[in-house]
């Protein structure tokens, strides 16, 4: 098995306010899914990064986390441990439909130490 990070950025889920509570509901649903097969590891949505810090190698504390050219952030993640990457293409996919909004896939590298 191997572990997947699903991600999308922030402000790419974009919606009626209406539609909030049908959104949290399908998304939850996903996953319950996920829990249920035994695939979902950890997951949830991040606070905007103006309430975050970003910390240099020098110890130096950036609160806000603000980064020169930096104008991406993750708005959401969830970690998977699936078989194969196509497993995690088709959980990725379930969570895109449920978000309204692309996800990124992305493997862990292999760390005999984490």
């Amino acid at each position: 098995m191997t572990e997947y990070l699903i991600s999308f950025d922030e402000g790419t889920m974009v919606f009626p306010v209406a539609d909030l509570q049908a959104v949290s509901d399908v998304t939850h649903a996903v996953l319950r899914d996920a829990k249920a097969a035994g695939v979902w590891v950890f997951g949830g949505g991040l606070l905007p990064p103006d309430t975050g810090a970003l910390v240099d190698t020098d110890g130096t504390v950036h609160d806000p986390a603000v980064r020169p050219g930096k104008d991406t952030f993750i708005g959401g993640f969830c970690i998977l441990d699936v078989p194969t990457r196509d497993d995690a293409l088709v959980w990725a996919a379930r969570f895109a439909a449920a978000c309204r909004c692309a996800q990124e896939v992305r493997a862990f590298m292999d760390d005999p130490e984490s």
